[in-house]
């Protein structure tokens, strides 16, 4: 797993791993979803960090990170990243959001483009109307998460931990699994959970607004198993941003950063050395 270390960021502890060589050109700042945290990336971010800094981060209010006062919108989440940028000096990054940290990630780019070399969004819930599996549905229209994230926080930890991964290979390695359950677990992150679930859901029609906004370079990647957000997403969020890149990774569940590590480094570092010098300029 990743050398994490806690700092104070907005005068909270914030938990954050960092890898690659100090003072290196270019930065990669990887977003996490739920159930999960920074730890998510323990796979990928090596891959990533050959000539990159690459930073992960627990959400404040997850993991293993203070929660900050406010909302937990996908446009509070922009502004909170804002003030981690400016915190760690960094002029702009390359952004990769997964799950929910997919929606920030798109607010942040199209309300901050100076702080943008470029946006990787991965298997999210990117557009309201369009497929998802049932479950989603199902807690989305009743608003049942709530309950069981209140109440039956195993349930939901097992259920992602089963559809996330691929067919077979439904079992976490075990330190990973004791460790985001170890988050998981805790009252207080769960109910950040609950809140983030209400304010993504209310901003969710305004969003594809702001998708069209996005003009720095962009590779939308996905899972073409993810079991439910499936490429039908994807697809919605190209039509959003046109001049996207668009890639569906075969055979890839959810968690594909977990899964197929080595496939979605190769496509976010092919498409990192596709960009023209000025965009993957400096930090």
């Amino acid at each position: 797993m990743l050398d994490t270390l806690l700092e104070l960021a907005q005068g909270r502890p914030l938990r954050v791993a960092r890898l690659g060589p100090v003072g290196a050109a270019e930065t990669v700042l990887l977003l996490h979803g739920y159930p999960d945290n920074l730890q998510v990336f323990s796979a990928v971010a090596p891959l990533l960090a050959v000539g990159r800094q690459v930073i992960a981060f627990d959400w404040p209010g997850l993991g293993d990170s203070a929660e900050w006062p406010g909302g937990a919108t996908p446009v509070v989440l922009a502004k909170r990243l804002l003030a981690l940028l400016d915190h760690w000096g960094l002029a702009a990054v390359h952004l990769v959001g997964q799950d929910m940290g997919g929606q920030p990630a798109l607010v942040f780019a199209a309300a901050y483009p100076a702080r943008v070399r470029s946006l990787v969004v991965m298997n999210c819930l990117a557009g309201g109307d369009e497929a998802t599996s049932w479950e989603i549905t199902w807690l989305r229209r009743f608003g049942l998460n709530r309950l069981l994230l209140r109440h039956l926080p195993w349930l939901v930890f097992e259920r992602a931990t089963w559809t996330f991964l691929p067919k077979g290979r439904a079992s976490l390695p075990a330190p990973l699994r004791r460790e985001l359950w170890r988050t998981f677990r805790r009252q207080s992150v769960r109910e950040v959970v609950v809140r983030m679930c209400a304010g993504y859901e209310a901003q969710l029609p305004r969003l594809p607004a702001r998708y069209r906004q996005v003009q720095c370079p962009t590779l939308i990647l996905w899972g073409e198993s993810d079991k439910h957000f499936p490429p039908l997403q994807a697809h919605f969020l190209a039509r959003q941003i046109p001049h996207a890149q668009l890639e569906i990774l075969p055979a890839a569940p959810h968690w594909m950063v977990l899964s197929h590590p080595a496939e979605v480094a190769a496509q976010l570092n092919r498409f990192y050395d596709s960009l023209p010098a000025s965009t993957a300029a400096a930090r």
